[in-house]
């Protein structure tokens, strides 16, 4: 069982393990082809000592901040153990931020050093912005230092390379008594960490988070577990997420190994690669296996699947309750479908895991279906993040599980979920105000989620508070069951809900492209090759995602039906900035984005009856 009171007491049982295995990596920039490398504990401790010694040359201490610009590799948890083995303070930030966002975050927090993954990423870094506080930039490429010393220098900012500020770890893989003793000084009430919020409603704040708040987390989120010296889980979930960085302690805690895997293209080959018994996922990557299966199946496969998923449903409670399902149609359907999806996730698989974002129904069932029972969680970054998790020993499908034993939770009168605990952070760099915001006069956590639990203690999330949509007659709809819905569907790669304020709801939808193009091609559909724009205005495509709607509008309560679509040309992503990192809708982003397409929705809203 997990028993830390710092981040900086899992550094030390994590290193102090000898010739355990703990991290595999391979080559960041070799395109997914290479050789798995082991990382022993040693090694880890070895490095870390290294890398904490260089930056205390360089003055970091107590309470600096360093900032961490990189994909997930094996020298972004060296960098994470060696500041906060020094008392200090660390920034993670996502690579796909933009320059000006970065310089923002960096001013904001006074970074003194940022440590970074590649020559791009320096790049952004130089084009941020004055940036007072800095005084050092680290790469962790080794060939960007190749490049002509003038162009590795800048006025204030010189670049190292962090080879060169671990050597010497080797050296330093035996156990230090005096290093462990500075390393234990940190305290449970130390800030261990600045967060970011991915900003879905506004301006980033920079969560504070202290030792005592995660490691309060990490003692209790894996206790129902039983994970072993052989499990390994893939590292892509981004380490600058909140989720992310709390499972890799968990795992690393439970001596589970890691493999991090920096490039999310990459992760279809990792699976087959790494072949991981763990997995932990955003949705959109178990939505994206699934339209994968889906968008295959033609003709005969469609008819064997489809038999396979009408068996699969039969068996659905077996596979909810954690029972590997019996009879021969069962194991036909294994052997035609199901052993593939799995073989998809490497094959090894036994515990799946959702976060980040709702699930939803219908994508639980579908899964628990081919015999995959797939746990939720939820939280925030404000909650080191969990408050609730589903666990083989307490499940039950379409809730995020019980509420973890060290939160307290209860509602306010319009739905909110608000908590408290250990765990709950303690308030937002430098933004008094809003701190205040975000708590009751009483002290509680204002999560900013509509739930409810059940009389077995099983929380359910419906929807963001703030993200509602009130009609103008009153009528309040949640979207994000109804998006949920539509991304079920084969050719929606996304879906965004209006209608706040107004007298009916409208839908947005971003196609999947890749699935729609084919369809386009099996159809006859006419249109000058790769013109999105023309192909989501041809009338037959129009009319499909009209008829996807319709069939939804039949189970919808009349106030909650859509009345008009719009099918946009744009597919949405994180670089796109319409999703977060952790692939939530910005929802007010895409609103600004297409604020014409929403005017036309409404134009003639006092007389229209559709």
């Amino acid at each position: 069982m997990v028993d830390v009171k710092t981040i900086n007491d899992a550094f030390l049982q994590i290193g102090g393990r000898g010739d355990k295995r703990v991290w595999r990596w391979m080559d960041p920039n070799a395109g997914g082809v290479g050789e798995w490398k082991p990382i022993s504990s040693a090694k880890v401790y070895g490095r870390v000592r290294a890398l904490a010694a260089r930056l205390a040359e360089w003055g970091v201490g107590k309470g600096d901040r360093v900032a961490l610009l990189s994909e997930n590799r094996w020298e972004w948890p060296v960098t994470d153990f060696a500041v906060l083995a020094l008392g200090a303070v660390d920034v993670p930030l996502y690579t796909t931020l933009t320059a000006e966002q970065v310089g923002y975050m960096l001013r904001d927090c006074g970074a003194k050093v940022v440590m970074v993954s590649s020559w791009e990423q320096v790049e952004k870094v130089r084009a941020a912005g004055e940036l007072p506080a800095l005084e050092h930039i680290v790469v962790m490429d080794k060939g960007v230092m190749d490049k002509p010393t003038s162009q590795n220098q800048d006025v204030g900012h010189p670049v190292s390379w962090m080879g060169e500020l671990l050597e010497g770890a080797t050296a330093m893989q035996g156990r230090d008594a005096e290093f462990d003793a500075r390393v234990r000084e940190v305290q449970p009430e130390d800030l261990a960490t600045i967060i970011y919020t991915s900003g879905t409603t506004g301006e980033p704040k920079g969560v504070m988070l202290t030792h005592g708040n995660m490691a309060s987390n990490l003692c209790y989120s894996s206790r129902e577990f039983d994970f072993s010296e052989q499990d390994c889980c893939i590292s892509f979930l981004p380490l600058s997420h909140v989720t992310a960085r709390h499972l890799d302690y968990v795992l690393m805690l439970e001596h589970v190994t890691l493999a991090h895997c920096p490039h999310f293209n990459q992760i279809t080959v990792a699976m087959k690669q790494v072949r991981p018994t763990v997995l932990v996922a955003v949705p959109r990557v178990y939505e994206k296996i699934r339209q994968a299966v889906e968008g295959k199946s033609h003709g005969v496969k469609k008819a064997i699947l489809n038999w396979s998923l009408s068996v699969g449903k039969k068996h659905r409670d077996e596979t909810l309750a954690g029972k590997q399902p019996g009879g021969l149609l069962w194991k036909l359907a294994e052997k035609l479908v199901f052993s593939k999806i799995r073989a998809a996730f490497g094959g090894q698989v036994w515990l799946f895991v959702s976060g980040g974002a709702p699930l939803g129904m219908d994508n639980a069932e579908w899964f628990a279906d081919v015999g995959i029972l797939i746990f939720e969680g939820y939280g925030l970054t404000e909650t080191s993040p969990l408050i609730a998790l589903d666990t083989p020993k307490r499940h039950r499908i379409g809730t995020v599980g019980a509420v973890l034993p060290n939160v307290e939770a209860r509602f306010a009168p319009d739905g909110e979920l608000e908590v408290r605990g250990p765990s709950v952070f303690h308030g937002y760099w430098q933004k008094p105000n809003e701190t205040a915001e975000a708590f009751t006069e009483d002290g509680w956590f204002r999560t900013g989620d509509i739930g409810k639990i059940d009389a077995d203690g099983f929380l359910a999330i419906t929807d963001r508070k703030k993200e509602m949509l009130k009609t103008s007659g009153g009528k309040m709809i949640a979207p994000q069951p109804i998006e949920g819905k539509l991304k079920a569907r084969l050719l929606v790669g996304n879906a965004a809900l209006v209608g706040d304020k107004h007298k009916f709801a409208c839908v947005l939808i971003s196609p999947n492209f890749a699935i729609l193009e084919s369809w386009a091609r099996v159809k006859g559909v006419s249109y000058p090759a790769g013109d999105r724009k023309a192909l989501v205005r041809v009338p037959q495509v129009v009319a499909r995602y009209q008829r996807i709607v319709d069939e939804l509008n039949a189970t919808l309560a009349p106030y909650q039906t859509i009345k008009r679509i719009a099918v946009v040309p744009d597919e949405w992503t994180v670089e796109g900035d319409e999703l977060t990192p952790s692939m939530k809708l910005k929802r007010r982003v895409v609103e600004q984005k297409y604020a014409a397409q929403i005017a036309e929705f409404y134009k003639d809203e006092a007389t229209a009856s559709r």
